[in-house]
């Protein structure tokens, strides 16, 4: 009687075929089933607004399960925050490519960097415009404007260090204020009736972003000290934070907007 032939011993912490292209097909449905349920979510939300979206109708719609939605998310806040995280990511991600592709090419002006990655975060605004008006309208789960608000101040870091900027009040608020001129523009792009109409507003940023670094942060005259006072809205009190001496000037440097251009590697 013939015997089947010996199969070598399988090395311990070696996985056999099967179980690997099993582990691969899991991991591939586990993807399948998040991908689905943030389309739909996607769709849910645009079509009414957070407050007004049920998980019913995001399962229904991604074909899933209410315990499947809370196993991968948490709940409807978190489905919405992976949403508008996702978003994030794709808008670094195009900005930080736009800026490396123009380095390799042999750009060094921090300014025409700037430009490039802000001209790439505006296009995704446009690419997904019913996310940047989503996210603008105000309707989001608790703690959701803190975190826009964070994530504004670090957009606001990375254009500084994109730029180059100084350590002082002026050059941080320039930064400030370039970061808040891509945020609101991107919105107007987002609410533009055809691609158009959107890059007609995408030209208009551009140039105000031209015309404000014509001749980069203003510098106070050398005679001007004082005191500068930055004053934050917070629950009924204001945080006075001292820097330099630069005359007496107050600022709000609570941006609630996001900025184009992370500095790229």
């Amino acid at each position: 009687m013939e015997h089947p032939p010996a199969q070598a011993p399988r090395q311990p912490g070696t996985k056999a075929a099967g179980t690997k292209a099993a582990g691969s097909w899991q991991w591939a449905r586990t993807a399948g089933t998040q991908r689905a349920l943030l389309d739909a979510a996607r769709a849910v939300f645009v079509e009414q607004g957070f407050a007004d979206a049920s998980i019913a109708e995001v399962v229904k719609r991604a074909d899933s399960s209410v315990g499947s939605l809370y196993h991968h998310f948490g709940g409807k806040s978190e489905l919405f925050m992976a949403l508008w995280q996702e978003h994030q990511a794709a808008h670094e991600e195009a900005a930080s490519t736009a800026v490396g592709q123009a380095k390799r090419a042999g750009e060094t002006d921090p300014f025409e960097l700037f430009s490039v990655g802000a001209r790439a975060y505006l296009d995704g605004s446009w690419q997904r415009r019913d996310l940047v008006l989503l996210f603008f309208n105000g309707d989001g789960p608790p703690g959701f404007e803190l975190m826009k608000r964070r994530r504004g101040h670090e957009w606001i870091v990375q254009n500084d260090t994109l730029l180059h900027l100084s350590e002082n009040a002026f050059d941080r608020l320039y930064a400030s204020i370039l970061t808040s001129l891509i945020g609101e523009g991107a919105r107007e792009v987002a609410a533009a009736g055809t691609r158009r109409q959107a890059n007609k507003i995408i030209d208009a940023v551009m140039e105000y972003v031209r015309r404000l670094m014509a001749d980069g942060p203003w510098k106070p005259p050398a005679a001007v000290r004082g005191k500068l006072i930055f004053q934050r809205s917070g629950i009924g009190e204001q945080l006075d934070h001292r820097r330099e001496p630069v005359g007496e000037l107050s600022v709000d440097r609570d941006v609630g907007h996001c900025g184009p251009v992370p500095s790229s590697q």
